[in-house]
């Protein structure tokens, strides 16, 4: 059956939209409220890894926040592998990174539409799950890209990086920068993130490393991935903790307004910032001595191999299981436990390397 533009779907689901936004709007879903599944991702039939790519699918990409620059450029670039792969990219999803309910009505939507394959970003971990396990019912593969959902909701998840490395990562270059000592707080998106979750459990787990004794985790903030809700929760922790020393922000959106506030403050200097951010946001802040170093990988990467998984899952040559292996581009990469694929380490920018970097 042909598939209709997704522009026209949009429009016939507005009321929809906004029924079930007025119905959840003042509840949502909280990391309390999730029952995480623990078991596998979902998979369907045996991997053919000598199977044929498809040419002529359809992948819609459905991130936490269209307007987002970092989604933009995770976004463009699936939309570009797809395109050097034969296939369609679609995009759809909400304005607000914390529009669950919008996320959702935009999953009902791309399935509504047949299209073949889902890419999310999930901004909470079990709210997407009956909308996605609707979706797989219908034949649809689902990839989640940058945060996941429980992992029976979906075929394989693209991460970034290890979740661990990550963490600990942020931590220690945190930690170097105020010399082991002093009171930290992270400023992080939304309390449901998955990503940011699991990254700030490791980041706790590191700080109960004897080396980290003298420094000490004494606020979580959340600025909801809102610039304006970011800046004032940096001044806002800085007027709580006087003696704060240091802020690691694990969101692009979050460490780029903690550096703007910093930079224009009494603080520029004291109070050391890291996290995890793009270099073109972070490029005058590290110029300017606000920031001395942060990280990230390259979300164009992130979106490129979202799309080659969502391909090579519709064309049969991995199903999710553990130990599948399928080639993206010129490299091959082998699923681990839940479906997990690792685009590999974060990248370190400083003032010595960062005007290398363009995205």
């Amino acid at each position: 059956m042909p598939k209709r533009p997704l522009r026209h779907a949009r429009a016939a689901l507005l009321a929809v939209t906004s029924l079930t936004l007025t119905a959840t709007g003042c509840g949502g879903t909280t990391k309390n409220d999730v029952e995480h599944d623990g078991g596998s991702a979902a998979v369907a039939g045996k991997a053919d890894p000598g199977a044929a790519t498809k040419k002529g699918l359809t992948v819609g990409f459905l991130p936490k926040q269209v307007n987002n620059p970092y989604f933009t450029s995770a976004d463009q670039g699936g939309r570009e592998a797809l395109a050097r792969l034969g296939s369609h990219y679609e995009e759809a999803g909400p304005s607000s990174a914390t529009d669950t309910a919008g996320q959702v009505s935009y999953v009902n939507t791309l399935t509504q539409q047949q299209v073949d394959a889902i890419a999310v970003s999930a901004q909470d971990p079990g709210a997407l799950c009956t909308a996605l396990k609707q979706a797989m019912r219908n034949g649809i593969k689902v990839v989640t890209y940058d945060s996941d959902t429980d992992p029976g909701c979906r075929n394989a998840f693209v991460s970034q990086a290890g979740a661990e490395d990550l963490g600990r990562t942020e931590v220690r270059l945190l930690a170097r920068q105020i010399g082991y000592k002093g009171e930290i707080a992270i400023l992080s998106a939304a309390q449901t993130a998955t990503n940011q979750n699991t990254w700030i459990g490791y980041m706790k787990d590191e700080l109960k490393d004897p080396r980290y004794k003298n420094v000490r985790l004494v606020k979580i903030a959340y600025g909801n991935d809102d610039a304006q809700q970011s800046f004032q929760q940096t001044q806002g922790l800085l007027q709580e903790h006087p003696n704060l020393k240091g802020i690691v922000s694990p969101t692009t959106v979050g460490v780029k307004a903690a550096a703007q506030y910093l930079s224009g403050s009494k603080y520029k200097g004291k109070v050391k910032l890291t996290g995890l951010g793009t270099p073109d946001d972070m490029r005058k802040y590290v110029k300017n001595g606000t920031v001395d170093a942060f990280e990230l990988w390259d979300p164009a990467r992130l979106g490129d191999l979202a799309a080659r998984t969502a391909v090579a899952l519709s064309s049969g040559q991995i199903t999710g299981r553990r130990g599948e292996t399928f080639k993206a581009g010129a490299k091959t990469y082998t699923l681990g436990a839940n479906g997990v694929i690792v685009l590999g380490g974060p990248t370190v920018f400083d003032a010595g390397n960062i005007d290398r970097f363009h995205f």
